[in-house]
């Protein structure tokens, strides 16, 4: 008899694609309500009536160790996707119906099979930044469908499954170009014929919107190559030693990750208001970096072509850190971080990540949003932190009554602005549940104790901080316990809301 094939992609696919929504179900669905228990060495739950349960651990971050269980006719069976699929359907049905919920999870699962076989096949970045930019496998943990993309074609251009491709090349008529700040870097790509400037464009984008060419917008054909970075619309071009933030009209997990117009004036606004505040933050801390967003360039031929051929320049990574400082995206630190000693290696880590960003945030009104896929960590010969890069101006904002905004077109200014509320639990959310929560898990493993202590030592560096800053309110709730807020990606998908309407969902501060 011969042995059965085993299809390794789809295994490792239904495995990550049950763990993100059933840690979607403890924290959204079930945890709200009181119908989570801790068990050790389990967690138990009830959706829909029936009772689940799976081995944790890693504290909030919610690391699962063998096969999750249901409870049918008194004995445990093993449980998968599809079954809880069909319990969310059934426990979510007075929030409403949604249709297409079913078949987000099974496209997010399915492309995380597929990544994984052209990974393969496929020869990594020997840049160690890149090679951890594509390494987010299995996307966010705590999402419903994190892998679920729109249109077609999208593994030519996956970070996941290390795809490089040419840019296309388009020239835009001088009287026609849209431009704010300092985008001349553009220019270096490539040659424009007379009266027209060279515009980048991204070609899965390019298939997508169909422009139609004439005198006023050419197409030069391919240009130089490049590699996607975690975000998939933002690549980074080797020969210009720049990232290009590109508009792309498909859905990626929450969002159709498109530039609006309000949003590439922004990025040039903010670049300019965030210089003076990052020089006067690193007299205090020195290690911290950002990545500047000088200009964007676009066609002014109508509101469709300029947001959706919009391409924003960015500083890269490299250009930033300090020689012999490598520059690792945080969210491959959270799959592996390479800690010998794993307190000194956190205290380093939470000092150069968590404490400029509270600083921002209470001395300078500035919100950043710190998640994983936000944070460059700058590591040194031995591996340890020691500095922190942070980038994507698309989610810095300002807080509201502590900077003029007068003068700014008033949605352009909408779009930079939080009041202080918002943009708090943006930042405690970003920071502690989506961030470090997910690097202490990683570090601790299965060891409690060991998770225990991290906590603590974070604690101690930001009770420290809290008092430089004169114990400010917030600040001091949160240092006392007060509940963490947690994005509700899966409340979000279920509503087939836009991203901005996510709400949140308290959770337990593994600092109190």
């Amino acid at each position: 008899m011969r042995g059965v094939a085993i299809d390794t992609p789809s295994l490792l696919a239904e495995e990550a694609t049950l763990a993100a929504l059933l840690r979607c179900c403890v924290r959204e669905v079930a945890g709200p309500r009181g119908l989570v228990w801790p068990a050790p060495p389990y967690v138990l739950l009830r959706i829909a009536g029936t009772l689940l349960r799976a081995r944790a651990y890693g504290g909030a971050a919610l690391r699962f160790e063998g096969p999750p269980e249901r409870l049918e006719d008194g004995s445990w069976r093993p449980l998968t996707a599809d079954e809880l699929v069909l319990l969310v359907e059934a426990d979510l049905q007075g929030a409403g119906d949604n249709g297409e919920f079913a078949g987000q999870v099974a496209a997010s699962r399915a492309a995380v099979a597929a990544i994984l076989r052209a990974r393969a096949e496929a020869v990594p970045p020997a840049d160690p930044w890149l090679a951890s930019e594509q390494a987010l496998v299995y996307g966010h943990p705590f999402h419903p469908s994190p892998k679920a993309r729109g249109g077609s074609g999208w593994l030519d251009y996956a970070p996941e499954a290390h795809a490089e491709f040419p840019l296309r090349l388009l020239g835009v008529r001088e009287d026609v170009l849209a431009e704010e700040g300092d985008a001349a870097v553009l220019d270096s790509l490539g040659a424009a014929p007379a009266g027209y400037r060279l515009l980048p464009a991204h070609p899965w984008q390019l298939g997508l919107l169909r422009p139609a060419f004439g005198p006023e917008l050419l197409d030069l054909g391919p240009g130089p190559s490049v590699l996607p970075t975690s975000s998939v619309r933002t690549v980074y071009a080797p020969d210009a030693e720049v990232c290009l933030k590109f508009s792309l009209d498909v859905r990626i997990t929450n969002c159709v990750r498109k530039n609006a117009w309000y949003e590439l004036a922004g990025a040039v606004e903010l670049t300019s208001r965030l210089r003076p505040v990052f020089d006067e933050l690193a007299i205090r801390h020195p290690a911290t970096r950002w990545l500047p967003e000088p200009g964007y360039r676009s066609a002014a031929l109508g509101t469709r072509l300029r947001e959706g051929l919009g391409v924003i320049v960015r500083q890269s990574p490299w250009s930033v850190c300090s020689p012999g400082v490598t520059p690792v995206l945080a969210a491959a630190l959270a799959l592996d971080a390479p800690a010998r000693d794993p307190l000194a290696w956190w205290a380093a880590y939470v000092s150069v990540v968590a404490l400029p960003v509270l600083e921002l945030y209470f001395a300078h009104g500035v919100v950043l949003e710190p998640h994983l896929q936000n944070v460059l960590v700058g590591l040194d010969a031995s591996g340890l932190p020691v500095q922190a890069v942070f980038r994507d101006l698309e989610g810095t904002k300002l807080v509201a009554d502590r900077h003029d905004l007068d003068g700014l077109h008033p949605e352009v200014a909408a779009a930079l602005a939080y009041d202080a509320g918002r943009g708090w639990a943006r930042v405690v959310y970003c920071l502690l549940v989506n961030h470090l929560t997910e690097i202490a898990a990683t570090l601790a493993g299965a060891d409690d104790g060991l998770l225990r202590e991290l906590w603590r030592t974070a604690r101690d560096l930001l009770a420290k901080q809290a008092g430089d800053l004169g114990w400010p309110l917030p600040f001091s709730d949160l240092l006392a316990g007060a509940p963490l807020p947690a994005k509700a990606n899966l409340g979000v998908r279920w509503a087939r809301a836009a991203d901005r309407a996510a709400g949140y969902v308290p959770i337990a501060n593994p600092l109190a």
